[in-house]
Formats: structure tokens, C-alpha cells, sequence
């Protein structure tokens, strides 16, 4: 009886005790869902994938990455927004769908700003050019001079219409006053097989997606866009070094639906942002070619605001539509 009594007096102190945790400290209930917008193998992918791995014995929970792609990020931003609260779901987003989409698209179904809540910006990445090993030009301002002579072969290729390579091109082409003709593909693939090919001359892409192939010997990067050079690419020039005042990246970050409450969206800011303070995560993510960043919620927001000042004037000046 006394052993009994006791048990039953540390089984209601235990309760009283996690009764007694702040809401943000609660155990979440149910499964955590990390849905990233894009088909499996990009780098999207394999960011959650890192995260969701880390998450889980931090979380208590199991952390299940779901693929849903379509409409170039736009399907599952348009799911996530009618989220219930009670569901713990988190949203792996890019500029793509967070600034440039709303700007180009008369109904995008979504308002970036009102239907979500930054969570943890957890990676940064840049732009580059490239041109096929074939190509006699290794340095930018030589690129830039030929394009001039060859306007009528100005033609630059980029990984999709409406892309953040899409409008980093256009800014290169009139900081450098290069009439050049923007070319889409689907995707990075298409577009590096055409350019390894010679049906194109100029690629600009993600730099961790051309690396690979300066790596294997097939095509050379003449600059990347960061304000420094890049530790993945140290001989490498900036633009700012090749001549052209230019600086841009591009990121990955989690983002919840506006239904989500605050302890869990704070909770959740706080987990990942531990998780990318492990070694073995920022390990993985320089595999990747992805700088990692460790970040909370209010910090998330002022990037996301900076980076709209910054990129809204170009997309709208560009005049693009889809």
C-alpha cells in the first residue's frame, strides 16, 4: 500500500508538473508535417529532409516530409493557407513563391504576408553565369564584350520563366548593357544539357547547381553573386569583382499558416533553429553546397522584408508576366 501510495503521489507531482510547462513548451500533439513544394532531389528536398531528420528526437514527434508539386511552388502555398489550427504543419519556401510569384500573377491565391507566419530561415544560397568548358571565355567583362558584338546570340538561359535566375539574368543584362534575350527551361536539367550542348551560350542558375559541373570539367562560372566569394567557390570572382555592382542570394525557409498558434509556431521556430546549430546539420548542408542559417521567427521576418525591398523594383520593372 505504501509503494502504491507513492507511486501515485510521483505520478501526479509528474503531471503537475508538465500542466505547470509554458504552452510553448508543450509536447506537440500529433505528427509534424514538413511539406515542401517541389518535386523529390532538389535541393528543397534535401534541405527538409536534413531538418526533418534532426527534428524528430528533438521534437518527441515523428517529423514526415511531403512532396507537393505543382504550379511552380504556387499548389501547396494555396493548401497551406487553409491549414487548420490544430494541424502541425510547416511550409519549406523560397523567393519564388513568396515574392515574386504574388507580383506576377494577377490571382495567385494567396497573400504572402497575411496567410502565413515566418518560422526559421534555415539556408541561403547564390546566383551565378556559367558558360560550356567549350566556350574560349573565362573571364566576365570578355563574356560581356562578345555579347555586345553578338547581340543577336545574347541569348541567356535560365532555369524557369519567372525564376529568381529568371530576373538576376535581367539585372546582369542591363547593369552590363546587354540587350539579352531570357530563355526558360523546365528546370536545371534542360537547361545544362542545352548549354553542355552548345544551344545555348550563357546559363545563370544556382550556383550549388552548377557547381557539380565546373567540378566534372563541363562548363566554367565566371561569377557568382555574392558580396563576397563564395567558400564553395573561392576562385571564383563576385560580379562586384568581374565589374558589375551587383549583389543577390536567394534562401529556403519554413513558414506556418496563419492559423498555427503562436506557442507552437514559437516552439517550432526554437527547435529548428537548434537544429541548425548542430555541427553535424551545418556539416550536411556544405555537403549541399547551402549555406546554413540559424534563425528565429522575428529575425526571419526582417529578412523577408529586406528582401522584398530589394526585389519587388526589379520584378516590377522587368514588366514580366507568366
Amino acid at each position: 500500500m505504501i509503494i502504491r501510495r507513492t507511486l501515485l503521489a510521483a505520478a501526479l507531482a509528474s503531471l503537475s508538473a508538465i500542466a505547470s510547462l509554458p504552452a510553448a513548451a508543450q509536447p506537440l500533439q500529433g505528427n509534424l508535417r514538413l511539406v515542401v513544394p517541389y518535386a523529390p532531389g532538389g535541393s528543397s528536398d534535401r534541405v527538409a529532409r536534413i531538418v526533418a531528420e534532426k527534428l524528430t528526437p528533438k521534437l518527441g514527434v515523428p517529423v514526415i516530409v511531403e512532396n507537393k508539386a505543382g504550379a511552380g511552388g504556387r499548389l501547396a502555398a494555396q493548401q497551406l493557407r487553409s491549414t487548420p489550427a490544430d494541424q502541425n504543419v510547416l511550409m519549406l519556401a523560397n523567393p519564388a513563391i513568396m515574392v515574386v510569384a504574388p507580383l506576377i500573377y494577377q490571382d495567385v491565391g494567396y497573400d504572402p504576408e497575411k496567410d502565413y507566419q515566418p518560422v526559421s530561415h534555415v539556408s541561403q544560397y547564390e546566383f551565378a553565369v556559367a558558360v560550356s568548358s567549350a566556350v574560349p571565355v573565362r573571364e566576365l567583362n570578355h563574356l560581356l564584350a562578345w555579347l555586345r558584338a553578338n547581340p543577336e546570340k545574347a541569348n541567356f538561359g535560365v532555369p524557369a520563366t519567372g525564376s529568381l535566375p529568371h530576373f538576376f539574368a535581367l539585372m546582369v543584362s542591363e547593369q552590363a548593357n546587354v540587350k539579352g534575350q531570357v530563355v526558360g527551361y523546365r528546370g536545371s536539367g534542360p537547361l545544362l544539357n542545352d548549354l553542355l550542348g552548345g544551344q545555348i551560350p550563357v546559363a545563370f542558375d544556382t550556383l550549388d547547381t552548377l557547381l557539380p559541373q565546373q567540378d566534372g570539367g563541363k562548363l566554367r562560372i565566371l561569377a557568382s553573386s555574392g558580396k563576397q566569394r563564395s567558400p564553395f567557390a573561392p576562385n571564383t570572382p563576385t560580379f562586384n569583382e568581374a565589374g558589375l555592382k551587383l549583389a543577390a542570394d536567394g534562401w529556403n525557409a519554413f513558414f506556418a499558416p496563419a492559423a498555427m498558434p503562436a506557442a507552437s509556431v514559437a516552439q517550432l521556430s526554437a527547435a529548428i533553429a537548434e537544429v541548425m546549430k548542430d555541427p553535424e546539420t551545418q556539416r550536411r548542408f556544405t555537403e549541399a553546397k547551402l549555406d546554413p542559417v540559424a534563425s528565429t521567427a522575428a529575425q526571419t521576418r526582417a529578412m523577408l522584408t529586406a528582401y522584398r525591398a530589394q526585389w519587388a523594383p526589379v520584378v516590377q520593372k522587368s514588366g514580366f508576366k507568366p
